[in-house]
């Protein structure tokens, strides 16, 4: 009944609200506002009418919520509705600073029986000097019991003014006083955006940035003059995988740190002409010259894109991956009453060649309701860099040097999905005490048989999706009458081929197990900076950076650069 109820109502505001012009289509002559004033007084008044005669009572601020979300999900995934509720932590994702502990919390169930975990301190964080630990289980906060609360409860409770006192609970695995209470205060966080830099394979200043808030161009700025000061350093790379990107400004500044002071990187073009701007970089760059790689992914979107985008288009960095999210619609925060925010797309970023890279037409859908893509590889109109060569506009920036992302294999999905990584490296650290630093630090044969011996195989649940189609291929063949002892031999035969071999799975993809056990275990001991530091030691993106770096005039060939231009530390 209630279901049926918030549809009604979604449904009625949907009309109300996102297409007012609907409801005046007998009546040409109608002005926009006067359809939209005629559409919300028939929401209102509906409205009123349920309210007094329907069967139930109303929960109306749901039901107008739900169809509010829905209405913004019919213009694109980025426009949405921030109740009072989510400002804090909308601000705190804008902003990169927060009242809390400084950890990021895990829900899951084990053994039936749900529960709220420390998924990974910060470094530095109240709750890392504190003592908690990746792995704790929190059961009381406070002194109230959290039994049954969900991961967004107990972050509320956490969450608080600086300086104020708090107590947590925690059941620690794999310890015999496992039960352990720490008081502290909660302290304003501000989220790294820059979680470590550092020289790798000899001569490059890695930089890693993993989101782009207030400090990120400072950090990266910092990173870069503290890299330039080390004479091992010939070469930079920035780490822009997995970035979705935040703050435009932050885009504008980093890309300043490497081109002139006064250089155009970004055109904002909007409905409304007073959301166009034009984003040039306003301050001294720190080093124009230096041989300069930018690594993206499917994950680098907004701003990420910016940055590499328009390093790619001054000839100013190659760009080595695999092709970005593509997202060139640009947002800003409107206030609503009652301290609610709209977050509303306002315009669209147009790089320097002058290239939108906007992937998805959400105004145009393909007959199935999916959007529609802006341009396909035969219509994509062509641009051109500074130096003249050819980028093509939508679908995200295409990288220079294309490596193709490893396909995440089914059974590494299956260990992530029940934790097996997570908890064997909480038990593991627990019982080691003699773990390398990251740099040195590798999963040998006897951790990687440890790990396999620490996999309950009665446990461990495959998404058999092999079997489920050949028996679903089976039915088929004996509904059709192709069933016969010849053709039931071949089924027969063919499933004995596809049954799982948990023992020869785990060997088949040790590399990618490897991967994520060695990140469980760093940051357990060293946090998140331990963790990329200890992953680019096998990282096949730096790898293609460092032979394009060492090859002679690869880089200049790239950039369509002049042979004879020589480059400059300084």
């Amino acid at each position: 009944m209630k279901k049926t109820l918030r549809f009604l109502a979604w449904t009625c505001l949907a009309i109300a609200l996102a297409s007012p012009m609907a409801l005046a289509d007998n009546d040409k002559d109608v002005n926009d506002d006067a359809a939209v004033a005629r559409s919300l007084d028939i929401f209102n008044s509906l409205y009123k009418e349920l309210n007094t005669f329907y069967v139930d009572t109303i929960d109306a601020q749901k039901a107008i919520e739900n169809a509010i979300n829905a209405m913004l999900d019919d213009i694109d995934p980025y426009t949405e509705y921030i109740p009072a509720k989510e400002a804090d932590e909308f601000m705190t994702i804008s902003t990169g600073e927060y009242g809390g502990i400084g950890s990021y919390l895990m829900e899951r169930t084990v053994d039936g029986k749900k529960g709220v975990y420390i998924s990974g301190p910060y470094e530095g964080s109240p709750a890392a000097r504190a003592g908690l630990k990746t792995g704790d289980r929190i059961i009381m906060i406070d002194g109230d019991s959290t039994a049954g609360w969900a991961s967004d409860q107990v972050s509320k409770r956490l969450k608080g003014q600086a300086n104020t006192h708090l107590t947590v609970t925690v059941v620690r695995p794999w310890e015999e006083d496992s039960i352990k209470t720490f008081s502290f205060n909660r302290e304003t966080i501000s989220v790294n955006p820059v979680p470590y830099y550092g020289v790798t394979r000899d001569n490059i200043g890695y930089i890693d940035l993993t989101t782009f808030n207030e400090k990120s161009a400072q950090q990266v700025r910092d990173a870069l003059i503290e890299l330039k000061k080390d004479p091992r350093v010939k070469n930079i790379v920035l780490d822009l995988r997995g970035n979705g990107g935040g703050i435009v400004e932050g885009a504008i500044q980093i890309v300043g740190c490497f081109v002139p002071k006064g250089t155009q990187v970004l055109q904002m073009r909007g409905r409304d002409k007073s959301s166009e701007r034009t984003y040039k970089t306003t301050v001294d760059p720190v080093d124009t010259d230096i041989p300069l790689a930018v690594l993206i992914d499917g994950g680098s979107a907004s701003a990420s894109e910016i940055t590499a985008g328009a390093l790619q288009d001054l000839d100013r960095a190659v760009i080595i991956g695999s092709r970005s999210f593509g997202k060139g619609l640009v947002q800003t925060t409107r206030n609503l009453p009652y301290d609610a925010m709209l977050k509303v797309t306002i315009a669209k970023y147009y790089i320097p060649s002058g290239r939108l890279i906007q992937e998805v037409d959400y105004g145009n859908r393909n007959a199935d309701g999916t959007y529609k893509k802006t341009t396909t590889d035969s219509t994509a109109r062509v641009f051109h860099t500074v130096h003249g060569r050819e980028v093509r506009e939508g679908g995200g920036i295409d990288p220079d040097i294309k490596i193709e992302p490893r396909e995440l294999k089914r059974i590494v999905y299956n260990i992530m999905r029940d934790h097996w990584d997570f908890d064997f490296a909480t038990r593991y650290v627990a019982q080691h005490h003699d773990i390398p630093a990251p740099a040195d630090f590798v999963i040998t044969d006897e951790i990687f048989n440890e790990f396999k011996e620490f996999i309950d195989p009665a446990k461990f649940e495959y998404d058999k999706v092999c079997e489920q189609q050949l028996a679903t291929l089976r039915k088929t063949a004996t509904a059709e009458g192709y069933m016969n002892d010849s053709t039931k031999a071949v089924f027969d035969h063919l499933e004995s081929l596809l049954k799982h071999d948990l023992d020869h799975d785990l060997d088949l993809h040790r590399r990618d197990i490897s991967y994520l056990l060695g990140q469980e275990i760093m940051d357990r001991l060293y946090y998140q900076h331990g963790q990329v530091q200890h992953s680019i030691k096998d990282d096949d993106y730096l790898d293609k950076a460092k032979e394009m770096f060492d090859k002679s005039g690869e880089y200049n060939r790239i950039l369509n650069l002049k042979t004879s231009k020589k480059t400059s530390r300084r």
